[in-house]
């Protein structure tokens, strides 16, 4: 089938954990059940099929380096878990910086000093022949988050959003059908972890509603050390990601909006730890009613890796676009987009029914 030419927007924690990841399981048998993503071959491409062509980074820590030395620059904490190469060949790129560093990272991160156009992204995205281009900017990057998806659509690379700015799910701006006109795919928005917060929160609160339970309130509130909770530390910025994940939740229940209109339903980031580096740790908190109008509770706490557990999911992504890619199917991809995404253009009525969509969609059983 080839390769996947992929290039990457944001050279942060989750983009060191993706590109490892690529190598870690370059040599993984396909018919070995593998940890972390669906399945080693997707629509004919190997996990090793992924290669990396472009990035973008604004922090002079990282533009100019070449991506094996960039992914592990400061303010990264992600460890080393996988054999990379020394070089890979491809120098980070200056993006615009717009409102992709908060006020309060300016020092941490250390924007460089350059004006960079839509035609300076444009001309790198056909120069690296990138096929697909990912988006993992730091959340409340809205203006840099569309700055991008114009690029994408002006050089014909379909766009994959990891962070939650409406793009995909956007209903307003007319962003999927700008990308549905000119042919190019469109997946997000918003990264699902392989075994996440949000995963789990879906999981327990279908759960209960399968079980005839009925759901009251609800929170869950998240920690970590890592740079993307210290930018969540301004609420400001925190708006999409609330809706994206509370929707994410809610969604499995019919009276779901009921919950947030009235207060029941609190979920998203809530401090940022620095000691905790990468760990990420979630506490969650479900009320219902059930037989009898006795009442149930449900707690539970999570911990994992935070950055790690996006790239399983972003490698399934990846080779799902490439796939509609090659079938020249444009726009939002719903099959592709729901498994892997807290704010798809569709949600799944459950997770077991959105991967249902996705193998469907690779057998070529689903449009899109």
């Amino acid at each position: 089938m080839g390769k996947i030419r992929a290039a990457v927007i944001g050279v942060g924690n989750c983009a060191s954990a993706l590109i490892q990841g690529t190598y870690y399981y370059r040599n993984a048998d396909e018919n070995e059940f593998v940890p972390g993503v669906s399945h080693v071959v997707v629509g004919g491409y190997h996990i090793g099929d992924i290669e990396w062509v472009a990035a973008f980074d604004v922090s002079k820590y990282k533009v100019g380096k070449d991506l094996a030395e960039a992914m592990f620059a400061p303010p990264n904490v992600t460890p080393r878990f996988a054999d990379i190469p020394e070089k890979f060949g491809v120098i980070v790129s200056p993006g615009p910086v717009l409102d992709g560093v908060a006020p309060h990272m300016r020092e941490r991160f250390a924007p460089i000093d350059k004006e960079v156009s839509l035609g300076d992204v444009v001309d790198v995205l056909k120069e690296s022949r990138a096929d697909v281009v990912i988006n993992f900017l730091p959340v409340g990057s809205e203006k840099a988050t569309r700055f991008y998806a114009q690029a994408a659509l002006e050089a014909g690379v379909a766009f994959i959003n990891g962070m939650p700015v409406f793009i995909a799910s956007d209903k307003k701006e007319g962003w999927p059908q700008k990308f549905q006109e000119k042919g190019i795919p469109l997946t997000g928005d918003d990264v699902k972890g392989q075994l996440g917060a949000t995963v789990l929160h879906r999981t327990l609160v279908r759960l209960m509603h399968m079980r005839g339970v009925k759901v009251e309130e609800t929170y869950q509130l998240n920690i970590g050390g890592n740079t993307d909770f210290e930018n969540m530390l301004v609420e400001e910025r925190l708006k999409s990601k609330r809706i994206s994940k509370t929707e994410a939740v809610t969604s499995i229940l019919p009276y779901g909006k009921e919950l947030e209109k009235e207060g029941k339903v609190r979920i998203g980031p809530s401090d940022y730890v620095p000691f905790l580096g990468n760990t990420k740790i979630a506490y969650f908190y479900i009320k219902g009613t059930a037989f009898g109008g006795f009442p149930v509770t449900i707690e539970a706490k999570l911990k994992v890796d935070d950055k790690s557990m996006f790239a399983g999911a972003m490698i399934d992504a990846i080779r799902g676009t490439k796939v509609a890619l090659d079938r020249g199917i444009g726009g939002p991809l719903i099959s592709v987009s729901a498994p892997f995404f807290k704010h798809p253009p569709v949600q799944a009525p459950s997770d077991e029914i959105a991967l249902q969509w996705f193998e469907e969609f690779i057998q070529g059983k689903r449009e899109r």
